[in-house]
């Protein structure tokens, strides 16, 4: 079975909203509103009574997280909200009535009603485009490769990033479809630096990778 997700090496994304804009802009996603946001943590102390300049800050992605038992599908009196073969949560327009239930019970207030359609809109993973073999949007966008797309059932391997093509001769196809393994190109982690957003019950798919750094995101 597959489980797509998006990976994010907290500790290699430097905050430059390309992931954002980039998901704005393929998506169309109404001004006002974002289906990816990216939160600046800190900076904290980096240990108990620390002052500047031992702090830690990071940036923080967040987007849908694609659950395994999502909220926000349970309590959909349509089934505009479900759940593909492929793992990710998505929604059919034609059912959403707009009651904005789903929103409600999102642990993670990720989705929002479009005013003018008055539908809910999210994160799809960009499933127009990973549906013929492509990378998110986000993902392909990322100048600092610190975020990965693949399919948490086939483990860390399958997770990639957009590769470099320095052949000259190389084609916009060998370009564009170049793929590099998050396994190449991040420092070593281990699974007790894997986060995940607050854990509700629902298996939150997404992960996060920190080192070094106190993870905050159950707060």
């Amino acid at each position: 079975m597959t489980r797509y997700a998006i990976i994010t090496d907290l500790n290699k994304c430097v905050g430059c909203l390309s992931c954002s804009v980039a998901c704005k802009a393929v998506n169309n996603v109404p001004i006002g509103n974002f289906w990816n946001k990216v939160l600046r943590i800190g900076p904290n102390p980096a240990y108990e009574g620390a002052t500047v300049p031992d702090v830690e800050m990071y940036f923080l992605p967040v987007t849908c997280q694609h659950c395994q038992n999502p909220a926000c599908v349970s309590v959909c009196p349509t089934g505009a909200s479900h759940v593909l073969a492929d793992g990710t949560v998505q929604i059919d327009k034609s059912k959403c009535i707009g009651c904005q239930f789903c929103a409600m019970a999102c642990p993670y207030g990720v989705r929002y009603l479009n005013e003018e359609e008055r539908v809910v809109e999210k994160c799809t993973l960009c499933e127009q485009q990973t549906a013929q073999g492509e990378l998110p949007q986000c993902v392909a966008q990322c100048g600092a490769r610190a975020r990965f797309f693949g399919d948490l059932e086939a483990g860390y391997e399958s997770f990639v990033a957009p590769g470099r093509v320095l052949e000259y001769e190389a084609t916009y196809d060998d370009v564009h479809n170049a793929r590099v393994s998050m396994l190449e190109c991040v420092r070593d982690f281990d699974e007790s630096q894997v986060y995940h957003l607050p854990q509700v019950g629902n298996g939150p798919s997404c992960a996060y990778i920190l080192r070094d750094m106190t993870w905050q995101g159950e707060e």
